[in-house]
């Protein structure tokens, strides 16, 4: 019977991989985020509300622009964060890793200016 061989380790994260969860750099906001993030829930809670009692439209419309900024502003502190934090780490260590997190960071950027 033959000895099975240990299973190779795990190659290692390099520090600037966003993707590991010590690495988010939203992470020191996580609370303030998801403050504003059951604020948005809440507001989305209130337009199903608006139009389950047939409010008019115009009412409706400013609630949705409203939560659509507040969607906007966690948005754009995700981004900064992202960028100053794990775009920042990459640039740094250089590389391959480096031009992969700007790629990443500029299509970030061209879905929010799509949204």
């Amino acid at each position: 019977m033959a000895t099975p061989t240990p299973a190779a380790a795990p190659p290692e994260v390099p520090e600037a991989d966003c993707h590991e969860h010590a690495g988010h750099g939203y992470i020191t906001e996580k609370d303030a985020y998801l403050k504003r993030l059951k604020r948005i829930e809440g507001q989305a809670r209130g337009l199903q509300k608006m139009v389950e009692e047939e409010k008019y439209c115009i009412d409706i419309l400013t609630q949705v622009s409203a939560m659509t900024k507040a969607l906007q502003a966690v948005a754009m502190g995700l981004l900064e964060d992202h960028i100053s934090h794990c775009v920042v780490d990459a640039a740094v260590a250089g590389g391959p890793e480096a031009d992969a997190k700007i790629k990443e960071a500029t299509d970030a950027i061209a879905r929010l200016l799509r949204s």
